[in-house]
């Protein structure tokens, strides 16, 4: 007897989703920079994770966008999120004036500064002093830790009173309230200011949008 044909149905395709993107058509992706070297489970990864959320969900466009920062495991971050966008690693405490000097040669920047509780209260005081009271347009991120934690730990000009180190040393300084500091510089001729605090334990991307935002 001969083979009866048989009709084999065709196998189903699978649908093809596209990419979720925002509104200028990005992927969460076009947002993200190289590899953190930094410690796992360090809490700078964890804000750089939001400022990408923020990024993407507002639609921002990374080569609007100049990342600025000074010296210490803070300042390294910006190297792992939006590598589209234009990045300045200055010196030890002197992120503001090279910010400064970039907004007024581009005022159609988005100035973004990260930097830490050294590199600003310590280090910075000064700078940072000035760029508050210039209210200079620029999303100025503080990743205050209380500690310096590219060299071993010792305490910083944040750290709470009565911190101990691992060594038993204990702190014996009140600390510098960065954000008292800020208001107290606050321009009332100017306004606009907003000021946040949050913790890298708690996803709250909405900080850095209301930031942009303002």
């Amino acid at each position: 007897m001969g083979n009866t044909p048989t009709n084999t149905p065709a196998p189903a395709l699978t649908p093809v989703v596209a990419p979720k993107t925002n509104r200028i058509g990005l992927q969460v992706i076009d947002y993200r920079g190289g590899k953190t070297t930094l410690c796992a489970g360090c809490g700078h990864n964890a804000i750089s994770e939001r400022i990408i959320d923020a990024m993407y969900e507002m639609g921002v466009q990374p080569e609007r966008v100049a990342k600025f920062s000074g010296i210490g495991c803070s300042s390294k971050s910006p190297a792992y999120f939006m590598n589209r966008s234009h990045s300045f690693n200055s010196v030890h405490g002197r992120m503001p004036s090279v910010a400064t000097g970039a907004m007024l040669a581009n005022k159609n920047l988005i100035a973004l500064g990260v930097t830490g509780d050294g590199d600003t209260v310590s280090i910075g005081a000064g700078q940072f002093v000035h760029l508050m009271r210039r209210n200079l347009p620029i999303i100025y991120i503080i990743e205050d830790n209380g500690c310096y934690g590219l060299t071993k730990g010792q305490f910083s000009a944040t750290a709470d009173l009565g911190s101990t180190l691992k060594s038993g040393v204990v702190n014996d300084l009140p600390p510098v309230d960065t954000c008292a500091m800020a208001i107290q510089l606050e321009p009332r001729l100017w306004g606009g200011r907003f000021l946040a605090t949050s913790g890298s334990f708690t996803p709250c991307s909405r900080l850095p949008s209301r930031t942009m935002a303002r």
